[in-house]
């Protein structure tokens, strides 16, 4: 049991069983290095995969099964964007254990290891408190969190075991920074990704893991637009127009914006960054 004079003082204390890593006592990755993104059919995973791509990844492209046709159109723009990529086309749902570990097994077995895992696949559910059902709770929390937790998993046990690091990297937002109305389930998952990663910087970071998310605001998405055709707001302006206007920049920010900034932590410019959850929404919330 934790003792609280005891609990924040050594929250990162994991004992002395691993060896310390830092940037220049890690061996060389092979090249090209490999990076999974989930949720790459469309939206912020598109972005991420083609970017990726184009820093020299060799890229792995992962939604559910259903969305097969985007996926491979994803992987053809990768293609067309960039002479000689490598990509490989994985179907999988992320709530499922055994889809996770094969998608990692699959990787292994394709590229010879992993180096960058993007946990991006998530939904959204607005609705009242009041209105949320127990079904609805249980299934974003399967996707926005189990599928986390799983992704993070299998990434570190393949990390681990190949003994040269590597980078995970989670999908919170700005409604993991700050609950907000009709957004109750949604809010909790993404605060429960922040917990997350910071507990998995703590418990990696002597592998040589590092383990960040990254916050979206109001990011031009199919997710957005759903979102907006559900969500009444007080004043009766539509969704995105009334997140435009409450942000600094006064717009709404692109999927190749969040995109950039995995570039930098999927890269080795990040090296010493572990355990945050960095805020991308022109302006809506400071940290």
């Amino acid at each position: 049991m934790l003792r609280g004079s005891r609990c924040f003082s050594v929250i990162c204390d994991v004992g002395p069983t691993t060896t310390p890593y830092s940037t220049s006592t890690l061996p060389p990755n092979p090249q090209p290095k490999t990076a999974i993104v989930t949720g790459a059919a469309q939206g912020i995973g598109r972005a991420i995969a083609i970017q990726l791509a184009s820093d020299g990844f060799a890229i792995v492209i992962s939604d559910i099964a259903s969305k097969q046709d985007l996926m491979d159109v994803v992987a053809a723009e990768i293609k067309s964007k960039n002479a000689g990529s490598q990509t490989l086309v994985v179907p999988a749902d992320v709530s499922s254990e055994a889809d996770v570990n094969k998608l990692v097994a699959k990787t292994k077995d394709t590229f010879g290891g992993l180096d960058v895992m993007v946990a991006n696949a998530g939904i959204c559910l607005a609705n009242p408190i009041l209105d949320v059902t127990i079904q609805e709770w249980d299934k974003l929390f399967s996707i926005n969190v189990r599928g986390v937790l799983l992704c993070y998993q299998a990434a570190a046990r393949l990390m681990i075991e190949q003994k040269r690091g590597g980078r995970i990297i989670g999908a919170s937002s700005i409604a993991g920074k700050k609950g907000g109305g009709n957004l109750s389930a949604y809010s909790a998952s993404k605060f429960a990704v922040r917990s997350l990663t910071q507990s998995a910087a703590c418990e990696w970071g002597a592998h040589g893991i590092t383990v960040n998310a990254y916050a979206p605001g109001t990011i031009e998405t199919p997710m957005l637009h759903d979102a907006e055709a559900t969500i009444i707001t007080p004043s009766g302006a539509g969704l995105i127009s009334q997140l435009k206007a409450s942000t600094a920049l006064r717009r709404s920010g692109q999927p190749e914006e969040i995109a950039n900034f995995v570039s930098m932590l999927a890269s080795d410019k990040s090296s010493c960054m572990t355990g945050q959850t960095i805020t991308i929404d022109g302006g809506i919330w400071f940290d």
